[in-house]
């Protein structure tokens, strides 16, 4: 998957060309009596920001009449709204232990999870009026990526919580921390993605751009990591919709969704007796191995076809290579047998995830039907970051079917043709 922001290399860092984006150079190293203590320690921070919000609550009233008047953001407004945005960034990044140190109180520190906002620009007067209603698709994905801890309780696919990916990143990452004292790599960059999407929205809102938010994870990470997973998903690159399809695709999806669940029946008695015969001989049968890899991968066609992530109608078989969106699954490898015992225990973090990325998943097909019935073209943002969330929930189906022992890797990426399991990936990574 590629993203269309493009990328530049400053001081050996990559930064994207979005107006506002994010610096990271946390190592991902953790104190665990800070961690213990994050949310004590974040308080002061956050009842500063919480004072700060009211000066700028008006300062933002100020610069919107001043931007619509002139077509441009006072430099002064401009500079004390941009530090409000970035304090409220580290607040975030720390208490969500994105980052480790202590964040100054005044929004000019460079910090491990830092932002930078372009100078002022002239922006249409159109945009600048209409803002809060023009900013409303992605508030709507904003309540998916912070959950109620920051605005309301978001809508949810399968699992219910509350947390959005944020604070489900951040819970997971807690406790993750205090074993390894280290936040695992794929937690780290699912906190940071969601950081960063809430500070271009925040950047929006507060008329410091005319960018709009993009939930594309690489304008917020820059270079994503490249995997080669066991089971892994990729996003053909072709933008094009039919508008006609589009509109039907609930009703064209309806048959491809009865074989599936009817599939589901013979793949629960087939992942069961995988199961059994991988305790057994650890390693996966290979004709069990084929059959349930042919139905996660016909998932991945129907849901990619369902949540426009696919343009064409999929085949009913599964069949390799069939589809512009496709999980890749490596054969049969050896797994480890303790891993194979409880891997419906060992599963139940990666499960309680895969809800926050559905919901995810759920809204951006949500943002983007409306959004190819009027342009014929699927965003790109939204296509990556739909396409992250759909390979999270395929690698969780590929190891509760016992198709490897690799666990999912959380972290936005660009997938690579399947191989072994990665060495050393942190379980809840």
């Amino acid at each position: 998957m590629s993203s269309r922001v493009g990328v530049r290399v400053r001081d050996g860092a990559v930064v994207n060309e979005h107006p506002v984006h994010l610096l990271v150079s946390d190592d991902r190293q953790r104190s665990r009596g800070t961690v213990f203590f994050r949310a004590w320690f974040a308080l002061p921070f956050f009842l500063w920001l919480a004072l700060w919000s009211i000066a700028a609550f008006i300062a933002a009233l100020g610069n919107w009449l001043a931007t619509l008047a002139r077509g441009r953001s006072p430099e002064g407004l401009h500079r004390f709204l941009a530090r409000y945005v970035r304090f409220a960034t580290h607040a975030y990044a720390y208490v969500n232990l994105a980052a480790e140190p202590l964040p100054s109180f005044s929004g000019q520190s460079s910090y491990a999870v830092d932002v930078e906002i372009a100078p002022a620009e002239r922006q249409n007067r159109w945009s600048v009026a209409f803002r809060g209603f023009l900013a409303l698709p992605a508030a709507l994905l904003a309540l998916v990526f912070v959950g109620s801890g920051v605005y309301v309780a978001s809508a949810t696919f399968g699992l219910s919580t509350d947390f959005g990916l944020l604070g489900t990143c951040a819970f997971l990452g807690w406790f993750a921390a205090l074993v390894r004292a280290r936040m695992p790599g794929g937690l780290r960059d699912c906190v940071v993605w969601s950081v960063g999407f809430g500070a271009q929205l925040w950047a929006y809102l507060l008329v410091l751009t005319s960018a709009y938010p993009d939930p594309d994870p690489a304008v917020a990470l820059g270079e994503l990591p490249r995997r080669s997973d066991p089971v892994g998903f990729a996003a053909g690159g072709d933008l094009r919709r039919s508008r006609l399809t589009v509109f039907f695709r609930l009703p064209l999806a309806v048959p491809h969704l009865v074989w599936l669940a009817l599939w589901s029946v013979v793949a629960l008695l087939a992942a069961i007796a995988n199961w059994v015969a991988t305790l057994a001989q650890g390693r996966s049968p290979a004709p069990l191995h084929r059959f349930l890899s042919a139905y996660l991968r016909y998932q991945a066609h129907v849901y990619a076809f369902l949540w426009l992530i696919g343009n064409r109608f999929p085949g009913f078989v599964g069949a390799a290579g069939s589809y512009d969106a496709e999980a890749a699954i490596a054969p049969p490898q050896a797994q480890n047998r303790w891993s194979v015992g409880f891997r419906l225990l060992l599963v139940l973090p990666a499960w309680f995830l895969a809800s926050a990325f559905g919901s995810l998943l759920w809204t951006c097909a949500f943002l983007a039907w409306f959004a190819a019935l009027v342009t014929g073209r699927m965003p790109r943002g939204l296509l990556n970051a739909a396409a992250q969330a759909l390979r999270y929930t395929l690698q969780v189906s590929g190891y509760v079917l016992v198709l490897s022992d690799a666990y999912p890797y959380s972290g936005p990426c660009h997938q690579e043709a399947a191989g072994p399991p990665p060495a050393a990936e942190p379980a809840v990574g």
